[in-house]
């Protein structure tokens, strides 16, 4: 990709000097004498430049623009256009209709766009049972000794995807001046502060490279420059368009306005604003070149921000009406109907045939080895290159968590068609941490208070060994590690076979209650260590089975307790040893507040138990659980199953299993319930609300209808003895995990109040 650029700085923290140092030699530059090129000889007519400003959502008013110019029969000879309008720009340069981009983009559904993950279904299991015990929207990272954070806060992936879709049929164009429409982006070196102008490669990555927002979009790396949004140098770049010979422009600009006082209280607000007073100095810089027969259309976009991307139509109506309010200008652009259909039709694109595959590669990252990802991707050689199978085998790429970025394109060879799958390994990797926190009050005395760590360093094998360990802090401390490693190099999707070696100590309080009466008789720690040794396979997106051996040795010590209730066999040592199968299959869309699909865990073990007075027994255990969640509109209904049945010496209180708490009984107390058998069911309702905070992906609020009961031995079961609870709440879905704040009721057992950020 070549660049027409400025000269070099040598740091990136002298970025607002150089803005500042390239806006005065623009301005030096503007009082030149006005040397206007010559009509363009092959038409005697003035060639017109469309020049396209920057300015996040708001940019999606140039499409109302553009049909506005489409029906009035006003040609378009060179495009010029920064972030946004790099973007519009671009795709329309490409050979896409205004009425090709607006049916597209009203399509596009944006909260996916910019999600910061691919959906939760397409994970591993490993990952989807992450996101049960931290929340996946806050991420830290270490490299070479230093803690590292991401370089924006949303991802760019989707929109990569996007603009990749898009611009495949002219994706053996290598110069943008061989574009239906001869086009430049506008994009800021972010080490030097320069304006670099990008004038042919990948189009697709030109336009992203002068959208990388900063701190919201990580900047992008092109011929080792790192590249970041246009806007910081040249928002409204007029300048360039007058370079490529343009004589009559048309500019519009759709900028952020600048913010009142109010929004100069919050550091996101004061470094917004500081953006926006760089982006609006060049802007009125660049207006101020304009001529008097030029035509600036400035759409009225008050209540629109440069976020409202789901408000698709609304701009793209403000863009039309503000291009029919200068109709009269812009008529003097106008072509008659044979001169405008004979431009129109050298910008029509003979369709390219779809490419036969030889060849798929991988190149960019550096840490990891997706080589060995090859045998499970769609895409193949032999076939015909597809652009939904490609976008598809991205996404399963991205679902690993390794990635910033994830993009594709063919390219043509000799030997024929590569399909190049071009990955940016994540800045802040390969060592993750997330943070979690469990507190919790039912206002009744009886509080909890947990610090949860995570830490996964992943691939370090070629074959993806992966270490992951977590460390709780507080009433339940706990220290858990696994490594995991897979058995082959190139996997399939039915050889992907590992192994998984993991330990595990707690310790635990919990609380015995009188007949199942909310009065406490005894106060007990649970002290427990577990090695097990795991042979599985992953069920490839949809789930994963174990089967392995687990041996744990544990003690309840009394640390309060009644007199009646005193028992030596409390203090004693136990080991337990048997044979697991654990079974899941998961395809919720989140592991807080699901919106759709499903969940099922099956566990069964077997083995022998020893301790206190029991020399030796048998004993068998066996869980299921099941989720399922569909949704109409932001109404949500969640359903809720879970049974257990074990068979165990009584005296070992292994476990225990129980019920009570919020949304397992709500009402109850927290372990009320306990035995060997128990039966549970939860209907709950939530509706999502429509503001979502910063970290949180939303606020609801919902009740639950709860039914269950545990009995100390199986043949005790009985429906007669279902007990019944109801809960309503409000609740978020935040960085830490999820919100509640929640009133249960049960009949037979009392009215609580709970608050709690972790899962009920």
């Amino acid at each position: 990709m070549a660049f027409e650029q400025a000269g070099r700085r040598p740091s990136w923290l002298q970025l607002c000097c150089c803005a500042l140092s390239l806006a005065a030699s623009t301005a030096l530059a503007q009082g030149q004498p006005d040397m206007r090129p010559a009509p363009a000889a092959e038409t005697g007519r003035a060639k017109i430049g469309l020049v396209l400003s920057g300015g996040g959502a708001r940019g999606l008013a140039h499409v109302g623009v553009l049909k506005v110019l489409e029906r009035e029969r006003i040609p378009a000879d060179v495009i010029t256009g920064t972030s946004m309008g790099a973007i519009i720009g671009g795709l329309y340069a490409s050979g896409m209709t205004a009425q090709d981009l607006e049916r597209e983009l009203l399509r596009v559904v944006w909260s996916n766009v910019f999600a910061g993950r691919v959906d939760r279904q397409l994970l591993s299991q490993r990952r989807k049972e992450e996101d049960f015990e931290f929340s996946a929207a806050v991420e830290l990272g270490m490299r070479d000794g230093e803690i590292r954070l991401p370089q924006g806060t949303l991802s760019s992936r989707g929109l990569e995807i996007l603009l990749r879709r898009f611009t495949m049929p002219v994706r053996h164009i290598q110069s943008f001046d061989q574009l239906p429409t001869p086009f430049r982006a506008i994009a800021t070196d972010m080490e030097t502060g320069a304006q670099v102008v990008l004038a042919d490669g990948d189009l697709a990555l030109a336009m992203r490279s002068s959208m990388s927002v900063p701190a919201v979009f990580s900047p992008t790396e092109v011929h080792e420059r790192v590249l970041g949004d246009g806007g910081l140098v040249n928002n409204l770049p007029v300048d360039v368009a007058r370079r490529l010979g343009a004589q009559r422009l048309i500019a519009v600009n759709v900028g952020t306005p600048l913010s009142g006082r109010a929004s100069l209280s919050s550091l996101v607000g004061l470094t917004g604003q500081m953006i926006n007073i760089l982006t609006e100095q060049n802007v009125q810089r660049s207006l101020a070149t304009l001529w008097n027969d030029d035509v600036l259309i400035t759409p009225q976009l008050q209540n629109l921000s440069s976020g409202d991307f789901e408000r698709t139509q609304e701009f793209i109506a403000a863009g039309e009406a503000a291009a029919e309010a200068l109709i009269p200008q812009l008529r003097a652009l106008a072509l008659n109907a044979e001169d405008y259909a004979a431009w129109h039709l050298a910008r029509v694109q003979s369709k390219l045939p779809s490419p036969k595959i030889q060849s798929i590669e991988f190149a960019g990252t550096t840490l990891t080895h997706p080589a060995r990802f090859q045998a499970q991707l769609e895409s193949a050689p032999g076939q015909q290159f597809d652009t939904e199978r490609a976008e598809r085998d991205a996404r399963f790429l991205a679902s690993s968590g390794d990635y910033e970025r994830v993009d594709y394109h063919v390219e043509e060879r000799p030997g024929g068609a590569a399909l190049l799958f071009t990955m940016d390994d994540k800045y802040w990797g390969p060592n993750y941490f997330r943070v979690g926190l469990d507190l919790s009050t039912d206002f009744d005395g009886e509080s909890a208070f947990n610090l949860r760590i995570s830490h996964n360093r992943h691939w370090l094998s070629a074959i993806g060994t992966e270490w992951r360990n977590q460390v709780s802090i507080g009433q339940t401390p706990r220290l858990f590690s696994e490594i995991y490693q897979p058995l082959s190099f190139k996997i399939g999707r039915s050889n992907d076979w590992f192994l998984s070696a993991w330990g595990e100590a707690e310790r635990r309080n919990f609380t015995l209650y009188n007949n199942n009466s909310d009065i406490a008789a005894a106060r007990l720690q649970r002290q427990a260590g577990t090695l097990g040794f795991d042979l599985g396979q992953p069920w490839s997106s949809l789930g994963e089975v174990r089967l392995g051996l687990v041996h744990q040795t544990w003690r309840n010590v009394a640390k309060l307790m009644t007199v009646d209730l005193v028992d030596p066999r409390l203090d004693s040592t136990w080991h337990e040893t048997g044979l697991r199968l654990r079974a899941v299959v998961d395809q919720l869309d989140f592991a807080n507040f699901p919106q759709r699909g499903y969940r099922v865990l099956f566990e069964a073990i077997g083995g022998k138990q020893s301790g206190g007075p029991v020399r030796s027994a048998d004993f068998q255990r066996g869980e299921l659980q099941a989720t399922l969640a569909k949704s109409w509109g932001a109404h949500t209904l969640n359903l809720h199953l879970r049974g257990l049945l074990a068979r165990q010496p009584e005296e070992s209180a292994q476990g225990p299993y129980s019920l009570g708490g919020f949304q397992q009984l709500s009402g109850y107390q927290a372990g009320q319930l306990i035995g060997d058998t128990l039966v549970f069911g939860r209907a709950s309702y939530y509706l999502r609300l429509r503001d979502n905070p910063v970290l949180t992906r939303g606020f609801f609020v919902g009740g639950s209808l709860e039914l269950g009961n545990a009995w100390m031995r199986k043949d005790k079961l009985s429906a007669t003895d279902l007990r019944s609870a109801a809960s309503a709440f409000i609740g978020a879905d935040t960085g830490l995990g999820p919100l509640y704040l929640g009133l249960g009721y049960a009949p037979k057992g009392g009215t609580l109040l709970y608050l709690f950020i972790g899962r009920p």
